[in-house]
């Protein structure tokens, strides 16, 4: 049945087509000849910003469609040719079909200066869907990683655990360039601190997403646009960095594009070094079934980290013919973590006297290979619009852990008891997507609307084999209690409807996603009980969404948008192997986690298309929280309270969220700008975990400001502060947190070239202070990073600068690559 629906839904929207306001033309040389392949861009005349883009068919014809009122220049350029711009165009409602008429490009034989089409994008841009962080406007994020810039926008947050949330749920989907990473957690993080800011184009939040995208993310989407190929002939940029802040960072990269007639063919190479440290201090305190004191741990933690980033990406793009594209992108970066920590901890039994030291030296590799290649198909049916895409991808992550312990427990004299303990632990896993989806957009021109269509279907397999080994006494005993070797395997299918309809305040757009989903898991390991040895999860779900939007004036706009979502447990959230951070320490995953939904509510509010307010509403069934908690298995067989912590992750039954935002922007002449976001939610989580009830809420506030200075002489600066109050995570309390960045930048040789000097969290104020406590156990904490970081940047772009209309290179393997590790 799924094979036969998109012929039928192509057959049956064919014949939907009627007039519509379009404009077209046609592009002739200085000998009359038609130009075909050529680059057309209609734009906005007022800022010359870009409206829509487009290649001249073979006969020099080109058309756009669907263009609302306003006042338009169509601009045109060609290899060779001088760019040519017609006059402005004015349209309104009932234009209909509007002439260009013939616009002529001249061979470029002179030393004339062309004419640039020049927009400056804000630093942020608010819409009514999402808001836009234009991170290569960004004089402060010169040099940052992508992680750096992230915890800047407006809105998200980063926790000491490094889970991302935005406006303070968790479950967001992180995509790069509208594929998901293949992680959550710390892996995510780590791939993001890889990632050279200076590649980023800009960042989208968008917190309620349509039923096109896949029904992931409770909290939205953060989707990370790499800069991209926009120009013809042969262009490319080169930027190096360095930065530090305790310890040395660097990125280096290397952008190339070659675009001619028939085909694209582009590149990019990343390297990031950075040498980098985390201080965490933690206090615990162990209570009996009476809540009496049984005991407590002072810990001192200090983590080095070295990581070593290979990222490159090459593709191709084949024009068939003005109407048809096909693409190919292989993709691929081998990441090396070193890591060492020392661990100290003094220990206090019930009475509360010092009864043992422990001292943990741990040195540990981190090895992180992943491989992919994207084929995907374009092609435009008709003038009127129908267009049909595909994607096929085939991904490999390979990952290999090497962890070797060594703690020394010492007496309260200070006297060495018993020999050193000698842990050592391999992780070898590997995982594959293999996915599959085609898309299909029909203009409903008669009724002026539009609708979509699509399938997709991702196949997933992962393996991951954890192994301990006691090395005390000389051997290599394997320690079977704590490794465990989990397979996993999970199939989804779903099938979309998209469709939207305009009319002159009003605008309309329903969707509704269906989603199967089937899901089988094994842990090998011997020690685990026959019956809990295997999972088997399978459900069908439908996710609607829809959204309103109404003009009530020139000054104020309406929306209001619906929609349910699901966030699907991560691979390693679901992986039960054990993580050891020191002997007392270890993290777990959770093969028994549920997905959580959410129903989502958003209300917007625009004034002057500058001043956009939100209210925002979300109910969320067994929400997945994070849990530092006793390893009950180990009080069992010791008979007394374990001094042992685990983390890992459960199933709460809800969590509801309140939400109103504000975003300012303000200017002063043309040398200064600001956009100000002011965040307020209210998060209460309720449940039940290892008998232990949690009503646990917080009314917080996140304040963003964003600041540029337009200076003489190709001067221009920047200033950022985020100020966060106390925020509630489920079991997890946090402590009010600020911190500022600034950056100077020079424009240099006509603006080919430029120089910036950065510094973040200039007063070294991005610490985590929070606070748990659950059962009877409880924690509080203290983190410092080596977050204030100088950095010096130059750029240098260099080839022809003729723009060139966006060519679509994302893949099909969003949800899942999103999923495929982590913690």
């Amino acid at each position: 049945m799924k094979k036969l629906l998109l012929p039928l839904l192509l057959l049956l929207f064919t014949n939907l087509s009627a007039q519509q306001a379009i404009l077209k033309g046609t592009l002739l040389d200085d000998n009359n000849k038609p130009v075909g392949f050529a680059n057309v861009l209609l734009l906005q005349a007022k800022d010359s910003s870009l409206v829509k883009g487009m290649l001249s068919e073979e006969s020099g014809a080109f058309l756009f469609e669907g263009v609302a009122a306003g006042k338009y220049r169509v601009a045109a350029s060609m290899v060779g040719y001088a760019k040519v711009m017609s006059n402005e165009i004015a349209l309104t409602e009932a234009s209909g079909i509007v002439q260009v008429g013939t616009l002529v490009l001249k061979e470029n034989s002179t030393s004339l200066k062309e004419v640039v089409v020049e927009g400056q994008r804000p630093l942020i841009e608010q819409h009514m869907d999402k808001t836009v962080l234009n991170v290569e406007n960004s004089i402060a994020a010169a040099g940052n990683t992508a992680l750096e810039v992230l915890e800047k926008a407006p809105g998200v947050t980063i926790d000491q655990n490094d889970n991302i949330s935005m406006r303070g749920r968790s479950g967001v989907i992180v995509m790069i360039d509208g594929k998901q990473v293949p992680m959550t957690g710390a892996e995510l993080a780590n791939v993001l601190r890889s990632m050279s800011a200076n590649s980023v184009d800009k960042i989208e939040l968008i917190t309620n997403p349509s039923s096109k995208y896949d029904a992931a993310g409770n909290s939205g989407i953060i989707d990370i646009k790499l800069k991209r190929d926009k120009s013809l002939g042969t262009n490319g940029s080169i930027t190096s960095s360095f930065g530090y802040g305790e310890k040395f960072k660097a990125n280096q990269s290397f952008q190339l594009n070659h675009r001619a007639k028939k085909l694209n063919v582009f590149g990019n190479y990343n390297y990031v070094y950075r040498d980098d440290f985390t201080q965490l201090n933690i206090d615990r305190t162990f209570f009996d079934e009476n809540k009496n004191f049984a005991g407590n741990y002072d810990q001192q933690n200090r983590f080095n980290f070295q990581f070593k980033t290979h990222n490159a990406r090459v593709g191709a793009d084949y024009f068939l013919t003005p109407k048809t594209t096909l693409g190919i992108v292989a993709s691929g970066y081998l990441t090396g973590i070193d890591r060492d920590n020392l661990n100290r901890a003094a220990g206090r039994d019930a009475s509360g006297a010092t009864d043992s030291t422990f001292v943990t030296n741990a040195i540990a590799g981190h090895d992180r290979e992943n491989h992919g290649i994207n084929l995907n198909l374009k092609h435009t049916i008709d003038s009127t619009g129908r267009e049909l895409t595909a994607d096929v991808d085939y991904i490999i992550y390979n990952n290999t852990d090497e962890q070797d312990f060594t703690t020394k427990t010492y007496t309260p004299e200070g006297n060495l008891k018993g020999v050193p303990n000698l842990l050592y632990g391999t992780l070898d896993g590997n995982l594959s997507i293999r996915s599959a989806k085609v898309d299909y957009t029909q203009p409903l021109t008669s009724i002026n609307g539009k609708l979509d269509a699509g399938f997709k279907s991702s196949l997933v397999s992962a393996d991951n084999n954890l192994e301990f080994y006691n090395r005390t006494n000389g051997g290599n005993i394997f320690e079977s209690e704590k490794s465990n070797h989990f397979l996993y395997d999970e199939n989804i299918n779903a099938a979309y409807l998209n469709t939207s309809k305009k009319w002159d305040k009003m605008s309309l757009q329903l969707g509704l996603r269906l989603e199967n989903t089937n899901a089988k898991g094994e842990q090998l390991s011997e020690t685990v009980k026959e019956e809990d040895r295997k999972l088997d999860h399978n459900y069908t779900q439908l996710f609607p969404s829809a959204f309103v939007g109404y003009t009530l004036s020139k000054k104020h706009d309406l929306g209001v948008s619906l929609s349910r979502r699901i966030n699907r447990p991560s691979y390693n959230q679901l992986n039960p192997f054990k993580n050891y951070l020191d002997p007392s320490t270890y993290s777990a995953g959770n093969p028994y986690l549920a997905p959580e939904t959410s129903y989502s509510f958003e209300f917007t509010h625009t004034f002057d298309q500058r001043i956009v307010t939100k209210l925002s509403y979300s109910y969320t069934s067994d929400p997945i929280i994070q849990v530092l908690q006793q390893d009950i298995s180990q009080k069992e067989e010791n008979k007394e309270p374990a001094k042992i912590v685990k983390q890992s992750f459960e199933n709460l039954d809800r969590s509801d969220y309140y939400a109103i935002s504000v975003t300012v922007p303000f200017s002063v002449g043309n040398w200064f700008n600001s956009v100000n976001n002011l965040t307020s939610y209210y998060s209460a989580y309720s449940g039940y975990i290892a008998n232990n009830k949690l009503e646990n809420s917080q009314l917080s506030f996140n304040i963003n400001s964003n600041n540029t200075f337009n200076l003489p002489n190709g001067w221009s600066a920047e200033a950022t502060g985020v100020y966060r109050t106390a925020e509630a995570y489920g079991f997890l309390d946090v402590e009010p947190v600020w911190f500022a960045s600034a950056g100077v930048q020079k424009q240099l040789w006509e603006k080919k070239a430029s120089i910036k000097l950065s510094v973040s969290d200039v007063f070294y104020t991005n610490k985590t202070n929070g606070a748990t406590t659950i059962n009877n156990y409880a924690e509080n904490f203290y983190q410092v990073r080596d977050s204030r970081v100088a950095t010096l940047t130059f750029n240098y772009k260099f080839g022809k600068a003729q723009a060139s209309a966006p060519r679509r290179r994302t893949g099909g393997a969003e949800e899942e690559k999103n999923r495929a590790g982590g913690n």
